[in-house]
């Protein structure tokens, strides 16, 4: 009886073991598929992030200057151009890459449909520079006191990614931005390392 029961058990769990692996094999066959079907699609796998303090800085006034006009300049549009026109290196032509095509943007000469049919780079870059930089621009309020004392809220536009870190909350700073990194390969820190607190509310 006690014999009986063992090889039943026995049994039971080698089928077990068996459907086990079996369920794990078309899982991971399945996942293999996936996977495969995902790297044959175009997409970015890695651009190197060289845009210049210099750039971002005139690119981001346009933006800021424009966006109640008739025709508001994204800054990553023109960061994009600059970057397509410059070969993805940026230097001091690069100012001039993008006060050309703002003023094209903004007089209508040209359209950011017509920059992505243009150029077969211009979607690449800016879609490499959206997720850097995208969401750092926008509207946001601040408190403001009126001539009563009273505190009223004022919406503005304009660079919003000062500190992801909650005001009054103490943090280390550390400026590695652009520092080596070597995880298997070589690479630039692209990062900027702020430590707070436990707790701290973000």
């Amino acid at each position: 009886m006690r014999e009986n029961r063992y090889q039943y058990m026995m049994t039971a769990l080698a089928v077990f073991t068996m459907i086990l692996v079996i369920g794990i094999y078309f899982a991971e066959q399945h996942e293999y598929e996936r996977l495969q079907a995902v790297t044959s699609e175009d997409y970015i796998k890695w651009v190197d992030y060289q845009v210049s303090a210099e750039a971002m800085k005139k690119a981001c006034k346009l933006d800021i200057e424009s966006y109640y006009g008739e025709v508001h300049l994204d800054w990553i549009t023109l960061l994009a151009y600059a970057a397509v026109q410059g070969g993805g290196e940026f230097d001091k032509k690069s100012i001039v890459y993008i006060e050309e095509i703002a003023q094209k943007l903004a007089t209508k000469e040209i359209t950011v449909e017509e920059l992505k049919e243009k150029y077969k780079y211009f979607s690449y870059y800016y879609e490499a520079y959206e997720a850097v930089l995208g969401g750092m621009l926008g509207e946001f309020e601040i408190e403001k006191i009126d001539k009563n004392g009273k505190v009223k809220k004022e919406k503005k536009y304009g660079l919003k990614a000062f500190s992801p870190i909650a005001k009054g909350f103490p943090y280390q700073d550390y400026d590695d931005f652009g520092a080596s990194r070597s995880y298997g390969y070589e690479r630039k820190h692209l990062g900027h390392d702020m430590m707070g607190q436990i707790g701290t509310p973000m």
